[in-house]
């Protein structure tokens, strides 16, 4: 699964302005209920939530993966915002969040979620590809350095 395949261009945020966690993924779902993706942010607010106290998902090296499945969906979906500043986002090395990947998938998708979820992973391991993120202006500068890092992992 490559990650051209869920993410639409017009679903980077290119400047997050969160200051924390539950205000990033607030944003977020705000962010995917005015696009007309869910219905009802707070129940997708609620689910992400929930996920958080099982763990961060503040994976470290400045990225988290916040990830809920849930019936307001018909299909994996991600959002990708970039913190300039960075997120007190409760990461499991104590650092700032810059990248934050939304993942959200149907209930039933349990394959799928967890193929999306390791690429994720796998691709905010390279800290040159994190460094060039970090920089990118704008938009489709950031997808355009997502899609191509992505096309490189087999």
């Amino acid at each position: 699964m490559k990650i051209s395949e869920i993410l639409k261009k017009d679903f980077i945020i290119s400047d997050l302005t969160a200051p924390d966690k539950p205000s990033a993924v607030s944003d977020l779902c705000h962010f995917l209920e005015k696009k007309g993706v869910i219905r009802n942010k707070e129940i997708l607010i609620h689910a992400l939530m929930e996920r958080e106290k099982l763990g961060s998902t503040g994976i470290g090296e400045n990225m988290a993966i916040p990830h809920a499945k849930s019936d307001e969906i018909d299909q994996i979906v991600i959002v990708f915002a970039r913190s300039i500043n960075g997120i007190d986002f409760e990461s499991l090395d104590q650092r700032p969040v810059h990248f934050i990947c939304l993942l959200l998938a149907p209930t039933d998708s349990t394959g799928l979620h967890l193929k999306a979820l390791a690429r994720i992973a796998r691709l905010f391991k390279n800290i040159s590809f994190r460094e060039k993120i970090l920089k990118a202006h704008g938009s489709d500068s950031i997808y355009s350095i997502l899609i191509e890092e992505d096309s490189k992992i087999l």
